[in-house]
């Protein structure tokens, strides 16, 4: 095995002005050690190590994650899949410490992870928001040990978007380190479920199967890699990661995009349950979206609650629901569909208002509530009061149009006057269902970021 090595020098310059003389000091430091695709190298002894997965640009945001696999190549439970919605193991061996746009790093205690029943921990990124790696320039993974430092920089890479970048594994009484540098095609999810982790999809063998390969290859080229990955066991306990869960990493990745905090809120979703829109409830449609809001209060509320309603002549108030309930919720609540009738939305926006203004008031943590409408909008008078008197309370209301149509009063919520504060907005979709997550996300955490700002400044927000 060749290991190429690059010796770094600092030489430091000290003036002394008393004797007039300057001495020039040479500080070796330990080489940075860099490793080709399939190489390993045994890490020096060191109760802590750092792990860096990083590029210098990308199309969009790394998802970095930590697989510690048992000898079969499979988590042994859900809580060994380390992402950003699960930051540590049960053991604390290792935890992801930071995360941003283009670098994420994670800390590992090594006296810790001798005692965890794994073998190894395979460290990958995944592009799920636009773009393939092909467009991200300089990917690396650096393992820092004490003064060791040991970098694997991928260079050969086409339209992929996911990467298996290094493992680290247990060998005699230490650990060494492996590039890998293999990519496939699926994003996070077959990815996941290379590794016992059983995400919801409809047919990812193809993927599963290049990922295999890949790690056969790099097995075959080292004499002392650990057995070939076999397939995942299907008696393995599966990690129960939604299709939700992967919403609302998109979610978290466009207010990361717009550099907001992460925001706190209560969410709640109202639906036009009216005639026309019943080709949309038979197809599915509104499900999808149902399950994209879903993911909003995913990320949003302190138990990923949703509230949703549902409008036509009449109105519903359906049960809240969470991320475990999302299956079928629509067809098992939709219950509107056979009146039909013209829209009626004042009765409607009066119980949203009821239930977070006087059944459950907290003016603490704001309240999002994203209204879909289809048009047909003629109750302008009412719908105008009603907003304006709710610009005093901590809800902002953000109208989403369905297709071209009479929106009315919705269409001029901008140039809407005595309010005490601006908090609606409003947007029109020709066809919600082929829109892009990504463009939906954005489009809703447009104004409502603002809109919590200057809430807070006029006291609406304690």
């Amino acid at each position: 095995m060749e290991t190429f090595v690059s010796e770094s020098v600092l030489l430091l310059f000290i003036s002394n002005n008393i004797i007039g003389e300057t001495r020039h000091i040479e500080i070796m430091t330990d080489p940075i050690i860099f490793l080709n695709t399939g190489q390993n190298i045994g890490i020096n002894e060191s109760a802590q190590l750092q792990v860096t997965i990083q590029c210098t640009s990308s199309p969009s945001p790394l998802d970095v994650s930590c697989f510690m696999v048992n000898e079969e190549g499979n988590v042994p439970s859900d809580d060994y899949f380390i992402f950003y919605n699960q930051k540590v193991d049960p053991h604390h061996s290792v935890l992801l410490q930071q995360t941003e746009e283009l670098k994420s790093s994670f800390v590992l205690d090594t006296n810790k992870l001798r005692q965890a029943p794994v073998e190894k921990c395979v460290f990958t990124a995944s592009i799920d928001i636009g773009g393939t790696f092909a467009d991200v320039q300089t990917c690396q993974a650096i393992v820092q040990a004490g003064s060791q430092q040991i970098v694997f920089e991928i260079a050969q890479v086409t339209a992929e978007t996911a990467l298996i970048f290094i493992e680290i594994y247990k060998y005699r009484d230490g650990f060494k380190v492996r590039a890998i540098g293999r990519g496939f095609f699926g994003g996070l999810q077959p990815l996941a479920e290379s590794f016992g982790v059983e995400i919801e999809s409809n047919d990812t063998s193809e993927a599963e199967q290049v990922l295999l390969t890949a790690y056969a290859e790099v097995a075959a080229a080292s004499p002392e890699a650990p057995a070939p990955v076999t397939a995942p066991n299907i008696n393995h306990p599966p990690l129960n990661l939604t299709k939700i869960d992967l919403l609302k990493r998109k979610v978290t990745l466009s207010l990361q995009k717009k550099k907001i905090e992460p925001i706190q809120a209560r969410v709640a979703v109202v639906f036009d349950a009216s005639g026309s829109m019943y080709h949309l409830y038979r197809k599915g449609i509104v499900q999808e979206a149902f399950e994209r809001i879903l993911a909003i209060a995913s990320a949003f509320d302190d138990n990923g609650e949703l509230d949703v309603w549902f409008f036509a002549k009449d109105f519903l108030r359906a049960p809240s629901v969470t991320a475990q309930e999302f299956e079928n919720y629509i067809e098992r609540t939709y219950t509107l569909g056979s009146k039909g009738g013209t829209n009626n939305e004042p009765p409607v926006m009066q119980d949203v208002i009821r239930k977070y203004t006087i059944e459950e008031p907290n003016v603490n943590i704001p309240t999002y509530i994203i209204f879909f409408s289809d048009g047909g909008v003629s109750q302008k008078g009412k719908i105008m009061r009603l907003i304006t008197e709710s610009s005093y309370q901590n809800l902002f209301w953000q109208f989403v149009g369905l297709g071209q149509a009479n929106y009315g009063i919705l269409e001029k919520l901008d140039d809407m006057t005595g309010r005490f504060i601006d908090n609606a907005d409003f947007f029109a979709l020709d066809d919600i269902s082929k829109i892009s997550d990504e463009e939906l996300y954005d489009r809703l955490l447009s104004e409502f970021p603002d809109w919590i700002k200057e809430a807070r400044s006029k006291g609406i927000l304690a």
